[in-house]
């Protein structure tokens, strides 16, 4: 299966089976900045709720306190864009892809200046936990 890109995400494919790469986002997350406050298993969800079967995906919930303080002085309603949600969904046995939404979409979609550097050094974090993932 092709994986497209889409254009407000930060995103990688790794291979690795689903419950390893999901041990490892979390580590990675852990290791730049970012806690895990929620988990969200939505096949488990999905089966539950609706009686349908999708491939194994997780959302985790990931914060940066300080960097959500600034963004939240900044803007206040910005809670609706925080880049909270990272994905971890499997593509098959062996590949799984993991993404965020790209920080720069707060700037973009609020178009205040003051987002911007909140923006870039929070994509610069999980965009080095999505590159080290890889190692």
């Amino acid at each position: 299966m092709q994986e497209e890109e889409v254009g407000y995400a930060l995103s990688t494919t790794i291979h690795k089976p689903f419950d390893e790469s999901l041990a490892a986002t979390r580590e990675a997350l852990g290791a730049n900045g970012f806690g895990v406050l929620t988990e969200i298993d939505m096949a488990a969800t999905l089966k539950k709720k609706l009686d349908v079967d999708i491939a194994p995906q997780v959302i985790l919930g990931a914060c940066n306190p300080p960097s959500a303080y600034e963004a939240l002085r900044a803007e206040e309603s910005i809670g609706l864009l925080l880049p909270c949600n990272v994905v971890v969904r499997s593509i098959d046995d062996g590949t799984t892809v993991v993404e965020a939404i790209d920080p720069a979409t707060m700037h973009q979609i609020t178009g205040n200046d003051a987002m911007q550097p909140v923006a870039e050094r929070i994509g610069g974090m999980l965009q080095a936990a999505l590159d080290s993932l890889h190692g």
